[in-house]
């Protein structure tokens, strides 16, 4: 069985075609930002799935450096692999070619199709070479605009794209803010650091110093193989991480057990290079690797706009960003650089850091994960709400180490809802699987975002259609403004936290008012269990062990309500809560309720 038709009994796309479309006649050219222009563009793309009759449904992929338009199938039976991103786009996959018109074309500048230095100059009949005009993202993102507008799409349902592919989804969401209604920016960044930078430019330096390169005059010879494969090697090494090189590699060799004492390729690392290099000639061109190098040089949106801040402000789009922990080519703080930003410009943003040994290309091997992020995100950008309570299958909490009403269903998310004003904004710090922002958000209309780092967690809220931020609860809170969101939310987190006046006062600051609930670690209950049994008590409220509790503080009603007043939080509401003798918690809430709930806010706060 060959595998096009394994892939196709998996849900392929199966056989396509790369097909090619002709943009910007000669009275309206494509305007670049040198100055220099060009018209005529032939651009080679792919189209899966079709265009609905609301022409709705279109999403955009971005491909990566050394990408291409072939995103997903086959383009022969014999075909040895499918589509570099086969793993997300396809019927029933992430990016669903059942329910989506997906597009992906080949970069302005590239060598699979699209007009690039390779391509023939028709003033002069010879290919462009070096004197094909510098390009930038904004000039690759111009062109396709004019592409999906030549399908007949006037408003992409999501641009989607990793690395140079994030760039031009920042760039599509800044440029064209009223055409993106979901914006996913994987492993990228708003502008290369020096790092970076000096990587393209040794592997320039490779491709310029080989003797092939012939000013890149080189159409029709061998051209700079040598300088090309080293390009590509460097590059290479850049998209992998330590760990990821250590376990695939180590220090093991090729062909031999011993050292040959010469400067051949023996150690495995050398020889799979080598083959990196070598396969990279037979497939891309020499000048477009130095065209699209020096475009992802210039993209600083920082220096073009004044700031970040400013950058993204008029961005209307739902955004998500999503980094992987291994990446030290685009790094987890670049990305943050990009969610703090729009968070301080209360753009609606969800973020995730992935965790991943695969450093940069991880974007391209983390299909699990990757996947139920684009596809949870995008199927609610589709269908433009969150789930009904009654759509959503498992119980808000479960806790297998005991079985009592508390296990069942949380009992302070129904308080908790009952105190937030419907259409309010809230901020649910230690969201966990999105449960009580779900809730809130069908129930009584607010416009939430959870805070949480547990990846699995976020995966879970993100197909709720819950935004959510992959940020630490004790010190990444500063990027909200103050009084940013009406209520700020802490549901049985406060108990778990290593630093809590930090957390609290960054919740004091960012919200009108505060919920904090928590188990009450007096409650009689416990405290018999621990008197009489001598082990640690484990209960409704309390249901883990002592080897595997999140809880690191032990806090009491009473310890709180001296907390706040040594530091000036003014209490506006106390609600001790016990799943039976509800009257003799109002006269000892401290010993009979087994959990509480805070409402607090700063003194004297005008609300």
């Amino acid at each position: 069985m060959s595998d096009y038709v394994k892939s196709k009994q998996a849900g392929c796309v199966g056989l396509v075609k790369t097909k090619k479309a002709v943009l910007f006649s000669e009275s309206e050219s494509l305007l670049l930002e040198s100055g220099r222009s060009l018209c005529f563009v032939e651009v080679a793309y792919e189209t899966y799935g079709k265009l609905n009759a609301e022409r709705d449904n279109a999403v955009l992929v971005c491909h990566a450096l050394t990408g291409d338009a072939h995103v997903a199938g086959y383009h022969h039976e014999d075909d040895r692999k499918p589509g570099w991103w086969n793993d997300i786009v396809g019927p029933g996959k992430a990016i669903d070619t059942e329910k989506y018109f997906v597009v992906c074309s080949n970069v302005l500048g590239g060598c699979k199709g699209t007009t690039g230095p390779s391509s023939v100059n028709p003033e002069t009949g010879k290919p462009w070479g070096l004197t094909f005009p510098v390009f930038t993202i904004e000039d690759i993102v111009k062109v396709q605009k004019q592409l999906v507008e030549h399908l007949g799409v006037d408003c992409l349902l999501g641009v989607v794209g990793g690395s140079l592919g994030g760039m031009q989804v920042l760039e599509w969401a800044i440029r064209y803010p009223d055409k993106v209604k979901a914006a996913l920016a994987i492993a990228t960044t708003t502008r290369l650091g020096a790092q970076s930078i000096a990587f393209d430019a040794v592997g320039r330096n490779a491709i310029l110093a080989d003797g092939g390169f012939q000013g890149g005059e080189y159409a029709g010879g061998e051209g700079p193989q040598r300088g090309l494969a080293i390009a590509r090697m460097i590059g290479h090494i850049t998209y992998l991480s330590e760990e990821s090189m250590h376990l695939k590699f180590g220090r093991s060799l090729r062909h031999a057990d011993q050292y040959r004492y010469d400067f051949d390729s023996e150690f495995s690392v050398e020889t799979y290079l080598d083959y990196q290099g070598q396969s990279f000639v037979d497939r891309f061109d020499a000048n477009s690797y130095l065209y699209l190098t020096k475009a992802m040089d210039y993209y600083d949106l920082a220096a073009r706009f004044g700031s970040l801040e400013k950058a993204f402000a008029e961005v209307q789009a739902d955004v998500m960003v999503m980094s992987f922990s291994s990446d030290w080519l685009f790094t987890p703080r670049q990305s943050r650089d990009i969610v703090d930003a729009m968070l301080s410009q209360g753009k609606r943003v969800t973020y995730c850091e992935v965790d991943s040994p695969y450093g940069h290309d991880a974007f391209l091997l983390e299909a699990n994960v990757v996947g139920r992020l684009i596809g949870g995100f995008l199927k609610r950008a589709a269908e433009g709400s969150v789930p009904g309570i009654e759509e959503v299958h498992q119980p808000y909490r479960q806790d297998p180490a005991v079985d009592t009403p508390w296990t069942k269903m949380r009992v302070d998310y129904d308080r908790i809802e009952e105190l937030i004003v419907p259409g309010s904004s809230v901020l649910d710090i230690g969201s966990g699987r999105g449960e009580l922002l779900h809730r809130l958000i069908v129930r009584r209309g607010v416009v939430g975002l959870g805070v949480e780092v547990n990846q699995d967690d976020i995966c879970n809220s993100v197909e709720l259609g819950i935004p959510v931020v992959d940020l630490d609860v004790e010190t990444e809170l500063g990027s909200f403004g103050d009084g940013s969101f009406d209520y700020v939310v802490l549901s049985h987190t406060l108990q778990t936290l290593g630093r809590v006046e930090p957390v609290i006062e960054q919740m004091l600051r960012i919200g009108k008012k505060c919920i904090i609930s928590f188990p009450n670690f007096a409650y009689w209950r416990p405290r018999l269990q621990m008197m009489l049994g001598g082990r640690t008590p484990v209960s409704a409220s309390l249901p883990f062990e002592w080897h595997d509790t999140p809880n690191i503080r032990f806090v009491t009603i009473s310890d709180f309500v001296r907390f706040c007043r040594r530091q000036g939080i003014e209490i506006l509401q106390q609600i001790p809560m016990v799943t039976r003798d509800r009257a003799a918690v109002r006269l000892w809430p401290n010993l009979r309720a087994e959990e509480v709930i805070f409402v607090v806010s700063r003194a004297g706060i005008e609300r």
